[in-house]
């Protein structure tokens, strides 16, 4: 309604489709009101779907055994439980979702050591406890048809189509975060390496890392979006060095001054 009175007073309401514009008030109205549980279980819905559709590898993989190795110091985030896989993929991604899941791709286990993934992973868990995927969410709504859809279901919860889910998937496996949310996840995931008692540097590492792939054609070609549109690295890396240096974690290979 904002958006049709706001039109009005310019006076060109009337060259506009109204039952469009009012529709699309609706969106939003809806959109705004998304809960966290409508989001975890589209969310779940979604994930179901790339499982079964992805090569998970089993516990009895080496990638699996250590990738457990890595998280077990790791709990829950927000009192939500993850579960954690590996996907037999090329790519150079992981991510994780509002419902706890976190999914990660052979292709990064085989360039990073396992302190440099610890990183990237601190990183993902804070874009699942600021919950940034709702917000991603809520705006998507207002400018993708397939999720509109979802938001027409207000507050029941809908079983997503096949549209509905490849726009959410595309949301999620290559989210473009704003820089202040990529600036609050690197802090959070910071606090959270830090209380899982894991030095912090692994961030810096797993960062400087993804920043030299990016450089590389071999590296370039098989990155996916996990950094590669991430806004001002050097910027980043600094102030997660700095943070480290002011709380007294020492690097590791340097010599303790």
């Amino acid at each position: 309604m904002a958006v049709v009175v706001g039109l009005s007073s310019c006076g060109v309401v009337s060259n506009l489709d109204s039952g469009r514009l009012l529709q699309g008030g609706v969106y939003a109205a809806q959109a705004l009101t998304l809960t966290d549980a409508q989001v975890e279980n589209y969310v779940h819905q979604y994930i179901q779907q790339l499982d079964a559709q992805s090569v998970v590898l089993p516990e009895s993989s080496p990638y699996t055994q250590r990738l457990r190795k890595i998280i077990d110091s790791f709990d829950g985030v927000n009192e939500q439980p993850l579960n954690f896989k590996v996907y037999q993929e090329k790519e150079i991604n992981a991510f994780a979702c509002a419902d706890g899941s976190v999914r990660v791709y052979s292709g990064i286990m085989d360039v990073m050591t396992d302190e440099e993934l610890a990183g990237v992973l601190g990183h993902e868990m804070g874009h699942v406890a600021l919950h940034h995927t709702r917000k991603q969410m809520q705006k998507q709504m207002l400018t993708s048809a397939a999720l509109q859809g979802i938001a027409s279901a207000g507050d029941n919860i809908a079983a997503l189509t096949d549209s509905q889910l490849g726009a959410l998937g595309e949301m999620i496996v290559n989210a473009k975060f704003s820089r202040d949310m990529e600036t609050e996840a690197d802090d959070y995931g910071y606090n959270f390496l830090c209380g899982a008692g894991r030095n912090p540097w692994s961030m810096v590492a797993s960062f400087e890392k993804l920043d030299q792939l990016s450089g590389s054609s071999q590296g370039g070609n098989l990155l996916t979006n996990l950094f590669s549109s991430h806004p001002e690295t050097k910027a980043r890396i600094e102030h997660i060095s700095q943070r480290c240096i002011n709380d007294g974690y020492n690097r590791p290979g340097t010599a303790r001054k």
